[in-house]
C-alpha cells in the first residue's frame, strides 16, 4: 500500500503522465467503436490494438472465423490468407510506408468470397501519431461495386441476346492482335439470309426471338477460347482465338450447321441460311492491324458470298478490296457523269406482232466515260443501286427520256415514252412527283409515258408499288411489269397490280431446244394470264426468227431483241425509222435504265 514500508511509490510526474495515456486509450477507443465501419487500429507491424464492435458483427455476420481476430493478431497475416490476388497485396507495403510516415493515406476496394457471396470493402487507412498506429476502415461498398459492374457489362453487351457487342468485340479483337506471341486470329461475319422477311412477315418479336435462339446457337457450335458477338441487325461475328486459315474452315463449316435444324418461331418451323465471310490475320504478318481492318475484311468477303448467291462461305482476299475501292471509285465518277450531261441514251425498238410495225422503243442508258469509252448498264447501274444514286440516275433518264419524245413528236412521230423504276426509288415515295415535273417541263402529256418496275420489286412491296401504280395510270401514265417470271411473286399480288402491260422474261424467250415445249407452254400461261387480267404481253429478248413466229403464234401482243434491231442512238432510230418499208408507229415505247 502507499506509505508502507517497502512499498515503491511512482512519482506525481509519472502517475500523471500513465493515467494521461490510459485515458487518451480509452477516448480512441470509444471514438472508434463510435465508427458504424468495422475499423482496427494497428502498430507499424500490423498487431491490432483496437478492434471497433462494428468489426466484432461484421465478422459475425460474415460467418468466416478468420475474421474474429482481436488485440494482438496480426492485420497484415488476415490479409494474405483472406485475399488470393497479388494486385492486392501491394496494400501491405503501403501501410508499412503509412506507418513510417511515407504515405499520407491508403485507399482502395478489395474483394471478399464469405460462404454468403462476394462482398466489396472500400479500405481506407490514416496515421495516427507519430509512434506510427494506423487506423484502417472497411466500408461495404458491395451495392455501389454491383452497380458499376454491371452498367458496365451492360455497355458492353447487346441487350437481346447477351452477347458482347460491336465495341466490346473490337477491344476483344484488338487484345488479340496486340498479344506479344502473334498468334493467328481468325473473324467470321455472318448475316442471316432472309432475315428481313422473317421481321416483315411474322414481326419485330419473332425477329427478336429468332435472333436469341441463333446467338445460343452459335455460342454452342464454337470452342470454349472463342467469342460471339453481335454487331446488330442480323450481323453476327464470331472471333476465333488462335485460329489459322485451316481452322477458319472448320469453324465456318460449324457455324453453317447451325442452321441445319429449323427454327420454330411463332408456332412454326422456318429454315433459313447464312452467308458467311472469314478473314484470318496476324499481326506477324500484318503489323498495325486493327480490329476494324479485319472485321472490315470479313464483311467485304460475307457480301462476296451473299452477292454469290446466298447460303456460301467466302474468305476474304485482297482483289476483294481492290473491287471495293474501284466500285467506290465509279461512284464517285457516276455522281459527277450525272451533273455533267455525260450520260446517253440509246433506243431499241419495239414490235407490234399484230401488225408488223415498231409501236416503241424502250430507252437504255450508257455512260460515255471519258476513260473507259461507252459503258453498258451492268457496269454502274449495280453501283448506283449500292450507293443511293439509282434515284438520280433515274430522274436523269426520265427527264431526258421525255424531253426526246417531246422533240419526236414535234417532228412528227408520235411515241410514248417511259422509264424503268427501281425498288430503291420506289420506296423513295417521290416517283410521281418526279414523273410529274418530268413531264411538266418536257411539255409532254401523261398519256406518252410508260413507266416499267420488275416483277421482283414488284414483290418487294408489293401494296407500296399497287398504290403508286394505281395514282399513276389515273394521270395517265401506263404502267409495266418487266421480267415476268424472273421472281416469285404470287398471282393474287399481279391480279391486284394496277398494271397495263406484262413483259415476259428474256430466259423463258430464249429457252434451249431440249427445254422449247416447256418455255412455249410457260408462255402461253403468261399470255392467258395477262389478258385474264386485262394486259397486254411483250416478248424481250427476241434474238431468232424461230424465237419471233413462236411468240406470235401463242399470242403476244408485242416483241423487242435482237433479232428486230439493237439499242441505236435517238439519231440512228430516226433513220432507221425512215428506211423501213413502213413508218406505221403505234403508241407504245418502253423507256429504261437497263
Amino acid at each position: 500500500m502507499p506509505g508502507q514500508p517497502g512499498s515503491r511509490e511512482l512519482p506525481p510526474d509519472v502517475r500523471r503522465r500513465d493515467g494521461a495515456q490510459r485515458g487518451h486509450s480509452v477516448v480512441v477507443e470509444a471514438v472508434l467503436d463510435a465508427l458504424p465501419s468495422p475499423t482496427l487500429l494497428l502498430d507499424g507491424e500490423g498487431r491490432v490494438l483496437l478492434a471497433n464492435s462494428a468489426w466484432t458483427t461484421a465478422a459475425e455476420f460474415l460467418g468466416d472465423g478468420r475474421l474474429a481476430i482481436g488485440v494482438g493478431g496480426n492485420y497484415f497475416e488476415l490479409v494474405r490468407n483472406l485475399i488470393d490476388d497479388s494486385r492486392y497485396l501491394g496494400v501491405l507495403d503501403h501501410l508499412r510506408e503509412l506507418s513510417r510516415g511515407e504515405r499520407e493515406r491508403v485507399s482502395f476496394d478489395c474483394a471478399f468470397a464469405a460462404s454468403t457471396g462476394t462482398y466489396w470493402f472500400h479500405l481506407q487507412a490514416s496515421r495516427v501519431d507519430r509512434a506510427g498506429q494506423v487506423v484502417v476502415t472497411h466500408t461495404d461498398v458491395t451495392s455501389r461495386v454491383t452497380a458499376e459492374r454491371a452498367s458496365a457489362w451492360q455497355a458492353r453487351h447487346d441487350h437481346l441476346t447477351e452477347l458482347p457487342n460491336r465495341a466490346h468485340l473490337h477491344e476483344l479483337i484488338d487484345a488479340e492482335l496486340s498479344r506479344s506471341d502473334q498468334p493467328p486470329v481468325t473473324v467470321l461475319f455472318l448475316d442471316v439470309d432472309g432475315f428481313k422477311d422473317v421481321n416483315d412477315s411474322l414481326g419485330h418479336e419473332v425477329g427478336d426471338d429468332l435472333l436469341r435462339q441463333l446467338a445460343a446457337r452459335l455460342r454452342s457450335r464454337t470452342r470454349t477460347e472463342d467469342t460471339v458477338g453481335r454487331l446488330g441487325g442480323d450481323e453476327f461475328v464470331v472471333l476465333g482465338r488462335d485460329c489459322d486459315a485451316a481452322g477458319a474452315a472448320a469453324l465456318a463449316v460449324r457455324c453453317q450447321t447451325t442452321f441445319d435444324e429449323p427454327f420454330q418461331l411463332a408456332g412454326r418451323s422456318a429454315r433459313l441460311t447464312a452467308s458467311i465471310g472469314i478473314a484470318t490475320a496476324s499481326a506477324a504478318d500484318v503489323p498495325g492491324l486493327r480490329s476494324a481492318d479485319l472485321v472490315g475484311d470479313a464483311d467485304l468477303a460475307m457480301y462476296a458470298a451473299k452477292t454469290a448467291g446466298r447460303n456460301r462461305v467466302r474468305v476474304f482476299s485482297p482483289e476483294l478490296r481492290v473491287a471495293v475501292l474501284q466500285k467506290a471509285l465509279v461512284a464517285t465518277e457516276l455522281r459527277g457523269a450525272i451533273d455533267a450531261g455525260d450520260l446517253v441514251l440509246h433506243y431499241q425498238p419495239v414490235l407490234s406482232l399484230a401488225t408488223g410495225a415498231i409501236t416503241g422503243v424502250e430507252a437504255l442508258v450508257r455512260w460515255q466515260h471519258p476513260e473507259r469509252g461507252l459503258l453498258p448498264p451492268g457496269d454502274f447501274v449495280p453501283v448506283a443501286e449500292q450507293n443511293g444514286l439509282i434515284a438520280p440516275l433515274t430522274r436523269w433518264v426520265l427527264a431526258e427520256a421525255v424531253r426526246q419524245a417531246a422533240a419526236w413528236e414535234r417532228a412528227g412521230i408520235d411515241l410514248i415514252v417511259g422509264v424503268n423504276i427501281s425498288a430503291a426509288h420506289l420506296a423513295t415515295g417521290t416517283l410521281i412527283g418526279d414523273v410529274t415535273q418530268a413531264l411538266t417541263a418536257a411539255g409532254l402529256a401523261p398519256e406518252r409515258l410508260l413507266l416499267e418496275l420488275t416483277e421482283t420489286c414488284v414483290a418487294e412491296d408489293p401494296d407500296r408499288a399497287a398504290e403508286q401504280f394505281a395514282a399513276l395510270r389515273v394521270s395517265g401514265v401506263e404502267v409495266s411489269i418487266d421480267d415476268f417470271g424472273s421472281g416469285f411473286s404470287s398471282l393474287s399480288q399481279l391480279v391486284s397490280m394496277p398494271a397495263g402491260i406484262l413483259k415476259i422474261d428474256r430466259e423463258l424467250v430464249a429457252a434451249p431446244a431440249h427445254r422449247r415445249s416447256q418455255s412455249a407452254a410457260a408462255i402461253a400461261a403468261v399470255v392467258g394470264l395477262a389478258r385474264a387480267c386485262g394486259m397486254r404481253s411483250l416478248a424481250e429478248g427476241v434474238e431468232t426468227a424461230d424465237q419471233l413466229a413462236t411468240a406470235k403464234e401463242l399470242g403476244c401482243t408485242y416483241a423487242q431483241g435482237f433479232h428486230i434491231a439493237r439499242p441505236m442512238t435517238a439519231a440512228a432510230l430516226e433513220q432507221w425509222l425512215a428506211d423501213r418499208p413502213s413508218r406505221t408507229v403505234h403508241p407504245l415505247v418502253a423507256v429504261g435504265v437497263g
